[in-house]
């Protein structure tokens, strides 16, 4: 299987990595990549950026190093509600946006509360991707959130990081076993993502792919096959939001 795009990677800006978004580039294309996200973390993180950096993305080039870039952010949940740690106006604007639970972000809570986290911000029409739900940090009823996410239409990531650093995330590859698993069983989308901190990993899915072929995961479901199956999804989700109304008080929060 040839993967294309790698929507998760990191640049110095998060504040925990340590590559410039050129660095990234010209290792995905060292790499055959075609597309890249570039998705550094939401403002709740220790050490992210702040939302003008988010507000300025539009300066950066289309393409470098012949990589098509998707810039925009790896968001936070913050509650039990699902919302997230930008405004609807910023991620409105950005080319991509992915979600996931973090320890510092997210107050945690028990399995339900979770789950309900999970599948809330997963609704949320700003939301386009599901990143790691394998982390053990939080414990989630992985199978409702394979259902909801073949229900919904939203992919789900299997996170090459997650099961590349075991050692420092026991757990992780039992979770993501049983996430591969339901998603084959559900028949969902799904992403596979470097979370690359490094340009080394920019592009690396060896155990992510190690894991799909196990589970039984579908060829078709995947989408980094494709920077226009990518494409065309992202361009189908931004169809189905919502109007935004720049006075209104809830436009300034992120949708619960």
């Amino acid at each position: 299987m040839e993967l294309l795009v790698d929507l998760h990677t990191h640049t110095i800006t998060s504040g925990h990595a340590y590559s410039t978004i050129t660095e990234n580039a010209q290792a995905a294309s060292r790499k055959g990549l075609k597309l890249m996200g570039m998705t550094d973390h939401g403002p709740s993180m220790p050490g992210a950026p702040h939302l003008y950096h988010f507000g300025n993305l539009s300066i950066l080039p289309d393409e470098i190093f012949g990589v098509k870039l998707l810039p925009g952010v790896e968001a936070n949940i913050t509650n039990y509600e699902g919302e997230l740690d930008m405004p609807i106006p910023y991620l409105a604007k950005l080319k991509l946006v992915l979600v996931g639970l973090h320890p510092i972000c997210y107050p945690g809570g028990t399995g339900e509360q979770n789950t309900q986290a999970f599948i809330k911000a997963m609704e949320n029409p700003y939301t386009d991707m599901m990143v790691h739900p394998g982390r053990p940090h939080f414990e989630m009823d992985l199978e409702r959130i394979a259902y909801a996410s073949a229900l919904l239409n939203v992919p789900v990531e299997i996170n090459n990081s997650s099961l590349s650093t075991i050692k420092e995330k026991s757990g992780a590859l039992e979770n993501c076993r049983f996430i591969a698993r339901y998603m084959a069983k559900f028949k969902g989308p799904v992403i596979l993502g470097s979370d690359a901190h490094f340009w080394d990993r920019v592009g690396e899915f060896g155990e992510a792919l190690e894991l799909v072929r196990e589970a039984g995961i579908s060829q078709h479901q995947i989408l980094n096959t494709s920077p226009e199956r990518v494409l065309d999804y992202l361009a189908t989700r931004r169809k189905h939001r919502p109007l935004i109304d720049p006075l209104s008080p809830k436009s300034q929060l992120s949708i619960a």
